[in-house]
């Protein structure tokens, strides 16, 4: 047994800690990792690895990950017993509920949440059982309006059209930087290679940002756009591809309703309108049309940029017109559907927009959830629905919202937050529970959200790395603990829910597998799909490219895509103000930006990554530094209507005039939390400035990137300390 245990083996998983899901070799002598390579054999990623999934093994070992459930017990955290925590966790939920009404309890799921499949499949099953008026997620200061859109046009919040980057000869990518993300909304390990790829066969990568990315550093051409202008570049675009009669939709055309409403809708963008209020040339805005629309296979493609904005809705509605009227949609080359191994366009429901609103505001919810941006105000709002108690699940919105300062204080206010997570962070250091989760080398995996936004259809089960110890829980087991505390529904209710527990997340994924397009059926010995099938593929499967589908897989009412849906036409006249709107002469406005060697918050305490240079700095275009007189390497204010925090100051011609960027998921000074290599690398939060009240008013997605701000010199560096937060 002792021979055994030295011996080196090597072990085949998917890398789960950003949306690439690039495969992974990890070799290992007991219970230490050697080495962690990309899988060469994978036929998705084929060997490509980033800086962070070599950072999986200081996650698992970080001996700040809490291991055991803390209580806070007169100002002090104690470790307690599972039976204990949960026990405690929901009756003190009960109670809440019992006290003010089932509405005084809401749930947080933070982006993490659909890297575990396990939290993926019984969260929802948490929240049927809380019943809350209020359900919160890390989707609406992220993608939400890409959900609306393909709700309102396709017919289900998961009908997302995907770059099929891979045959595609023309690329039109607005707001997005993959090199960086590895792509995002777009599951595409090896970016890099593809975009090489791309040029190698004659394409041709044309990048709008406002800033010189990565990505935009590697284009044919570069356009600086003014941040949250993208949409009316977009309808430039239509508008001259409609004017110059450069529309074939093509076979699409006879499931359209309303693409002869667009010339009308889109008459007041013309390129010479927008060109200010963008900062793009008409000429431009023309050419960059009249390219598209010639292209043999050409696919726009937008992202964070413009997905966190105040148009965010009409932007990525734009985007798939623009792909839809080139005749661009479902073909190879265009953007795609896919079909994914675990089908949950046909397992989950479709969404709905609006129907209820939050109680402060009137924001609207979408698929149950309401706005992120509204969490503070529902929390510290007086009246009957107030927020009284919390769950998050592997989330810190107090650094991933806006106006985290203010969540900071409503989340002091609360009866009770219960967190569902490895650390203490900048969130769960207000909790009174904390539950911690495994870490990803000790569950399964598969991805059951990101190869539903793949780029080819493919399919992978990663079996543990390593055994949890005894006092461990996964978080399926964690929400299902607390699930079962908690229910009062129906006796049929409570059955099917004892069932699905039972039954686990392996026997629940091969169930999805039999009944999905590739599967083998109910039937035990049926030939196709299945986990033991999959397990046999320790590489993974290629399932195929994605192939044409449309009007087959529409969930439209009527099987017919709408090319203009009532909620973003009715925005459209916004749209058509902000032409008049141009900024101040002189102003600045704030947009965010990501590193490699980082994902959001939640990789910060890896010593590994955090190493080098700073890279919590704000970037600023040299004249704008000039014209206000500050130096490089200076501490400077950065300040908006909520907050002002003190960064350093980097000159850089990247971004354009006018613009300042900071990265996000920073600000890790506040005390109380257990994230030693965190703590050393403070930086300050880029959600300290951004505003909870700028929101897209269609669906009430946060606006992240546009927001105004002013910089300034700081007194006296010298008594500031670093990543430094004040309230306004």
């Amino acid at each position: 047994m002792a021979g055994d245990e030295l011996r080196a083996t090597k072990h085949f998983r998917a890398c789960n800690l950003c949306e690439a899901i690039c495969g992974l070799a990890i070799e290992v002598r007991g219970r230490e990792i050697l080495a962690i390579r990309g899988d060469r054999d994978d036929p998705f990623s084929r060997g490509h690895v980033c800086p962070k999934a070599v950072a999986l093994q200081d996650l698992h070992n970080d001996p700040d990950r809490l291991r055991q459930p803390l209580r806070r017990e007169d100002g002090a955290w104690r470790t307690v017993s599972w039976e204990e925590a949960l026990d405690d966790a929901a009756r003190r939920i009960r109670s809440v509920q019992d006290r003010h009404g089932r509405d005084a309890v809401a749930v947080y799921l933070g982006n993490p949440t659909v890297h575990s499949w396990g939290a993926l499949l019984f969260a929802p099953a948490l929240i049927r059982c809380l019943q809350p008026a209020a359900t919160f997620s890390a989707t609406s200061v992220d993608q939400l309006p890409h959900h609306v859109a393909a709700l309102l046009m396709f017919g289900h919040k998961l009908l997302l059209p995907v770059p099929d980057i891979d045959r595609t000869r023309h690329l039109l990518m607005l707001g997005a930087n993959p090199l960086v993300s590895n792509g995002s909304m777009m599951t595409a390990p090896g970016v890099g290679r593809r975009l090489a790829e791309l040029r190698a066969r004659g394409g041709t990568l044309v990048v709008v940002d406002p800033r010189r990315t990565e990505t935009a550093a590697q284009a044919d051409r570069h356009h600086f756009i003014r941040p949250g202008t993208d949409a009316l570049l977009l309808a430039a675009l239509l508008r001259t591809i409609l004017d110059e009669k450069l529309a074939r939709p093509g076979r699409l055309a006879a499931w359209c309703d309303g693409l002869d409403e667009l010339p009308g809708l889109l008459a007041d963008f013309e390129p010479r309108r927008v060109a200010a209020a963008t900062g793009i040339p008409a000429e431009d805005i023309v050419a960059m049309a009249r390219s598209f629309a010639a292209a043999p296979a050409a696919v726009c493609y937008g992202r964070m940029g413009v997905s966190t904005q105040s148009f965010g809705s009409l932007c990525q509605w734009l985007i798939n017109l623009l792909n839809l009227v080139t005749g661009n949609l479902d073909r190879p080359g265009g953007a795609m559907f896919t079909a994914p191994a675990v089908d949950l366009v046909a397992r989950t429901g479709a969404g709905r927009l609006g129907g209820r609103r939050s109680r402060t505001r009137g924001l609207p919810a979408f698929g149950g959830e309401l706005p992120v941006a509204a969490l503070a105000e529902e929390i510290l709002g007086e009246g009957p629905g107030r927020i009284r108690a919390l769950i998050t699940v592997a989330g810190n919105p107090v650094l991933s919202t806006p106006n985290g300062p203010a969540l900071e204080r409503a989340l002091e206010s609360l009866e009770l937050l219960v967190a569902v997570d490895p650390y203490l962070n900048e969130t769960t250091r207000h909790a009174d529970l904390v539950l911690p989760p495994t870490s990803a080398l000790e569950r399964d995996q598969y991805d059951l959200v990101f190869n539903l936004l793949a780029v080819r259809n493919v399919a992978r089960y990663s079996p543990a790395l390593f055994e949890p110890g005894p006092e461990q829980r996964h978080d399926w087991q964690i929400l299902e603990g607390l699930r079962c505390r908690l229910d009062r529904g129906t006796v049929g209710e409570r059955w099917r829910r004892w069932l699905s527990a039972r039954l686990g997340p392996r026997r629940l994924l091969d169930l999805g597998l039999r009944s999905g397009p590739y599967g083998s059926g109910l039937r035990p010995f049926g030939r196709g799909l299945d986990l033991a099938a999959l397990g046999r593929a320790p590489h993974g499967l290629d399932l195929g490219p994605l192939e044409p589908c449309l009007p087959g897989r529409l969930r439209t009412h009527d099987q017919r895509i709408a090319a203009a849906p009532a909620p973003l036409v009715a925005d459209l006249p916004r749209l058509e103000r902000a032409l008049e709107e141009l900024p101040p002469e002189g102003s600045l406005t704030l947009i965010g930006r990501r590193h490699l060697r980082s994902n959001n918050s939640w990789m910060h305490n890896s010593a590994r990554l955090m190493g080098g240079r700073e890279r919590c700095v704000l970037l600023m275009n040299p004249t704008d530094a000039a014209r206000l007189g500050l130096a490089a390497g200076s501490r400077v204010a950065v300040v908006s209507r909520v907050g002002r925090i003190e960064v350093p100051l980097e000159p850089s011609d990247e971004v354009m005039p006018g613009v300042v960027s900071l990265p996000h998921g920073w600000g890790h000074h506040r005390p109380g939390t257990r994230l030693t290599v965190a703590e050393a690398h403070a930086g300050a939060s880029a959600n300290d400035l951004t505003d909870e009240q700028a929101v897209d008013p269609v669906c009430g997605n946060a606006v992240l990137n546009g927001v105004p701000v002013r910089v300034e010199a700081v007194a006296d560096a010298r008594a500031v300390s670093p990543g430094r937060t004040s309230r306004r």
